[in-house]
């Protein structure tokens, strides 16, 4: 445990170490200015700045909310596609059937059509979780040098759609799907139609095709739940605004902050005139220690404004599909040999 809680300590040093830097600067120059050009008139009082830093910290608190709330949402959204996902692959072995079929099929051509719709579905699964690894103009976070640095992606990223549906759709059907704009949309239409042909065949039973229909439909619900979030971000003016405001209280704070050292350094002099003298400088620990607080929270809450783009705080949408998927094709009685394995975790992530 705390082998782990040192770990994420060192990671989020690394993760900020640009921030604390650039702070470390700020507070410096003003502490060497402040102390060697003789700018002792150059101070604030803290009531004004208090009410800033009420307000930002008020702001802040309001993103992170929101953020956390949108990951959430998120990710109920796509425990609701596991648990439809299994429903709807176990609808179709049993409901695919010669109990109520006009002309019986053949065993093998039953498990085939079962297969079918399984795999579709997969392409369905397969076909969302590229749309949601979508570059946004609002997504920025992967491009952030800490974040860049890593290279750290999602396997959306380093991947063809077309070349992750292949394997799940005829080529027929695949050339259909590449035409739509919407592809998960279009697959459940192609789900739809061939759940229909086969209740007009008497392979689905008429209450069946309802049930199955009802699951379609809950998964286009779920679907465009996602892209909800997907294609509507935290209103920017919120977002842009509070960016602004906390560098206003960061490059404000020096000016209250110093003078008060100072003040505390003439009080400390009178019993050690050494400390007195330089106390001034105590106040970069303790300007960049408040700084980094401020803006971790304000970068924390932008991290976390868009649960699909990829990084390594977002919803693991793909780790969730491949793992509907391995339950699917397992309970098809494929040999594991034949399955995906789960994709990889990276630095402790799961994409």
């Amino acid at each position: 445990m705390y082998t782990q809680r040192k770990y994420r300590a060192k990671d989020m040093a690394l993760w900020t170490r640009f921030d604390t830097l650039r702070f470390l600067i700020i507070i410096t120059a003003w502490v060497a200015a402040y102390n060697f050009l003789d700018l002792h008139w150059l101070k604030i009082p803290w009531t004004p700045l208090a009410l800033i830093g009420t307000a930002v910290a008020f702001v802040i608190g309001f993103q992170n909310n929101a953020a956390y709330d949108r990951i959430w949402e998120a990710r109920k959204i796509w425990g609701g596609i596991v648990n439809t996902s299994r429903t709807f692959g176990m609808f179709v072995q049993d409901m695919v059937s010669n109990d109520h079929a006009k002309e019986p099929m053949p065993t093998e051509e039953i498990k085939a059509e079962v297969k079918t719709l399984t795999y579709r579905h997969i392409a369905w699964m397969t076909a969302l979780r590229h749309a949601m690894r979508a570059k946004r103009p609002w997504e920025t976070q992967l491009e952030l040098k800490t974040n860049a640095e890593w290279d750290v992606k999602p396997p959306e990223m380093r991947s063809d759609l077309a070349d992750d549906l292949q394997p799940y759709l005829s080529d027929e059907d695949l050339k259909e799907i590449m035409k739509n704009d919407n592809k998960q949309t279009a697959l459940l239409y192609q789900q739809s139609h061939h759940i229909k042909r086969l209740k007009d065949r008497g392979v689905i039973w008429e209450f069946a095709f309802l049930q199955l229909e009802k699951v379609l439909e809950e998964l286009f619900t779920l679907q465009g739940k996602s892209e909800r979030i997907k294609n509507f971000p935290y209103p920017r003016h919120f977002a842009t605004l509070n960016y602004y405001f906390m560098w206003i209280l960061m490059m404000l704070l020096p000016v209250a902050m110093v003078p008060q050292f100072v003040e505390i350094g003439k009080e400390i002099a009178v019993n050690n005139d050494f400390i007195g003298s330089i106390f001034i400088w105590a106040s970069i620990p303790v300007y960049v220690a408040i700084a980094w607080t401020f803006h971790t929270m304000e970068r924390i809450g932008r991290t976390g404004e868009n649960p699909f783009e990829g990084t390594a705080n977002d919803v693991p949408i793909s780790t969730i599909a491949r793992g509907i998927e391995i339950d699917l094709r397992q309970n098809l009685g494929e040999n594991k040999e034949e399955i995906p394995e789960q994709f990889p975790v990276i630095y402790d992530v799961q994409f």
